[in-house]
């Protein structure tokens, strides 16, 4: 199998844990609390996924300084177009209750909370093709990690998202649509970077790691921390050995 479409199909693969959540949110009436102890754990699997697995293997083969640079602007990148999106109504897309705001009180609020799913998603998909280019197979512990991360995000945001009235229709082609391209951007980043010098791999998994811990810092916490309280450290660092553990397997 050609690696881009080995790529492309992981991709696709951890991107469809949303989809899975959403199923699960429309047709269950899962507790918020549980929902934030998911996403609690999930956040702590990605925060390990990212400190042993992508940062700490970009330095090691692009340098500090450029690892530092690519985290830095990563991040920089993702809080810029997260507070550009907040602003058109997609502040609240990871949240479980009624704070999303509907398309009669905010106009263009949809297409906010998709696009800002899809922000969300994308990095962490080109980290995933990225992964398959040392020649290793597919990074277990990023492909889990995302994956865990992905379940109670789908599960919270269309809990959300019914809750104010959005369709089936508009839920579900959301979270496939994303599915559909998270598997498109693994595959491009194997297309793209197959063949690139070693230092310039690492220097763009860097940039999706800062994106992805912003990710995690802005909108996965919040929301766990709303309903689970104090316990939610607690949870994520459970998350976090439970991935370090599964990369040292």
């Amino acid at each position: 199998m050609p690696l881009w479409l080995e790529a492309g199909l992981w991709g696709l693969l951890a991107g469809g844990s949303l989809v899975l959540g959403a199923a699960i949110a429309w047709t269950v009436r899962v507790p918020p609390r549980v929902v934030a102890v998911v996403m609690a754990f999930g956040a702590g699997v990605l925060i390990s996924a990212l400190s042993f697995d992508l940062v700490d293997e970009a330095e090691s083969v692009g340098g500090l300084w450029p690892t530092a640079a690519g985290f830095v602007g990563g991040a920089t990148v993702y809080v810029a177009a997260n507070a550009l999106l907040a602003r058109r109504g997609a502040q609240h897309r990871k949240r479980s209750g009624d704070q999303q705001p509907s398309e009669e009180e905010q106009a263009g609020s949809g297409t906010a909370i998709a696009i800002g799913a899809l922000l969300d998603g994308v990095p962490e998909s080109v980290v995933l093709g990225l992964s398959l280019l040392g020649g290793g197979g597919v990074g277990v512990p990023v492909l889990a990690a995302i994956a865990v991360s992905n379940l109670p995000e789908g599960l919270s945001s269309s809990a959300g998202m019914k809750a104010n009235g959005r369709t089936a229709r508009y839920v579900f082609g959301v979270w496939i649509g994303i599915a559909v391209l998270s598997g498109v951007a693994g595959m491009l980043g194997v297309l793209v970077l197959d063949g690139a010098p070693p230092e310039a791999i690492a220097v763009i998994t860097a940039i999706a790691a800062g994106a992805i811990l912003a990710m995690v810092a802005d909108t996965m916490i919040p929301e766990a921390f709303e309903k689970a309280h104090l316990s939610t450290g607690l949870i994520a660092t459970l998350g976090f050995i439970t991935a370090f553990a599964i990369g040292r397997a």
